[in-house]
């Protein structure tokens, strides 16, 4: 009997998505092609700083379905050289006064927004406009209002819209979440995330993320989106309420407009807790654990770019868990083009980016409120389970 992979699974089953229930181990590796050049959905990426230039278009070389089709840039220079290295003409570079142009582009079919955040909910709503699916970079914007716009501006559309957390396409994130749900070591207690970095205003990308009105919060909206959408896919449950502290020195030129050291504690339903914390003044970490009841789940790093590890502590099967070290930025877009296709569901909704907006405002809220206690069950579930649905590519 021929066995299916997992996406032969997916695209037999995508009229019934809504899926339930969890693998106790990472399934069978795909080995899909590279599709021709004439078949790969056109990606514009709106905004061409560090992330764009060094790992998305990169990751475009690399996808199996997906190539780049435009660049949207103030900087015409910049779009022009990035353009010839990648074989496109002058036509696919787009100033921002021009962007609206891009509904009569039939070359591009995804539109990536790689802006400051503040800037989010603009584009987006725009590109929708014109005819575009879109993925846009994490936190989804800067208010729940936003949100909640750019979810109605898709549906009217009737175009796709993905959020960019490319965890939820990462095997070592995929198979921790899928050991969690196994129930091989017992139920998860408590979840302890720590997300940071040191910030400097003489990095061009970091001037804005100091600044509010562009960021929405400094490290919490940069650094801790990570442990809070962390700490819910590893559960694969939503946290009921929170508490959270902050302590920031304003004599630091960096901090004299956001937040920087902020720790909060969720509760879930099922009486696991969560630690998190984020800086933008402390020393570079991305990780997490997981304690179960019968052993340690650890990965650090947990969400770098490259150089994931996940490690369990006692149990008899402790030890490194070997997977491949993928692009994750290849990844991602490739399951936004097959999503657009219709080939796989949508699994980084933009009601998942709203409920880490919501959890966000909940965090500033108790830190405001000296660490009040705010009640955070809204009735949110998650659509699909990544641990479910998300094949592991090799």
């Amino acid at each position: 009997m021929t066995r299916l992979s997992r996406r032969e699974l997916i695209e037999l089953s995508i009229a019934s998505a809504a899926i339930a229930g969890s693998a106790s181990a990472a399934p069978a590796p795909s080995a899909l092609p590279k599709l021709p050049e004439d078949e790969k959905l056109g990606f514009a990426l709106v905004g061409l700083g560090k992330l764009a230039l060094n790992q998305l278009v990169p990751g475009l070389r690399n996808s199996k379905g997906c190539k780049l089709a435009a660049v949207v840039t103030g900087d015409p220079a910049k779009g022009a050289r990035v353009a010839a290295e990648n074989g496109l003409g002058a036509d696919a570079v787009y100033s921002y006064a021009e962007y609206d142009r891009i509904a009569q582009d039939p070359r591009i079919d995804v539109v990536y927004i790689v802006l400051p955040n503040s800037m989010h909910a603009e584009y987006t709503i725009r590109a929708f406009k014109a005819g575009k699916h879109v993925l846009c970079e994490k936190p989804m914007a800067t208010s729940i209002a936003d949100c909640e716009a750019m979810i109605a501006a898709a549906k009217q559309a009737k175009r796709q819209l993905m959020i960019a957390y490319r965890c939820h396409y990462e095997p070592h994130n995929l198979e921790a979440m899928r050991r969690v749900r196994s129930g091989r070591y017992g139920k998860p207690r408590l979840v302890v995330t720590e997300m940071g970095r040191q910030s400097s205003l003489s990095d061009p990308s970091d001037v804005w993320r100091l600044d509010r009105k562009m960021s929405g919060g400094g490290a919490l909206t940069d650094m801790g989106i990570y442990g809070i959408n962390g700490t819910r896919y590893l559960l694969n449950e939503e946290p009921t309420e929170v508490r959270a502290w902050a302590h920031t020195d304003k004599s630091d030129p960096r901090f004299r407009d956001v937040e920087d050291l902020i720790s909060w504690q969720f509760k879930f339903p099922s009486g696991a807790l969560a630690h998190g914390s984020t800086s933008f003044s402390y020393g570079g970490c991305m990780k997490y654990d997981v304690f179960c009841e019968n052993a340690r789940i650890r990965s650090d790093p947990g969400a770098y770019y490259g150089g994931i590890k996940l490690d369990i502590f006692s149990h008899p099967d402790q030890g490194e868990v070997k997977l491949p070290d993928i692009d994750q930025f290849a990844r991602e877009m490739d399951w936004m083009a097959d999503v657009v296709r219709g080939k796989v569901p949508m699994v980084s909704t933009g009601e998942e980016g709203l409920q880490d907006v919501r959890l966000m405002e909940a965090i500033f809220e108790s830190i405001r409120r000296g660490g009040a206690t705010v009640r955070t069950d809204w009735g949110y579930r998650r659509a699909v389970d990544p641990a479910a649905m998300v094949d592991v590519p090799a």
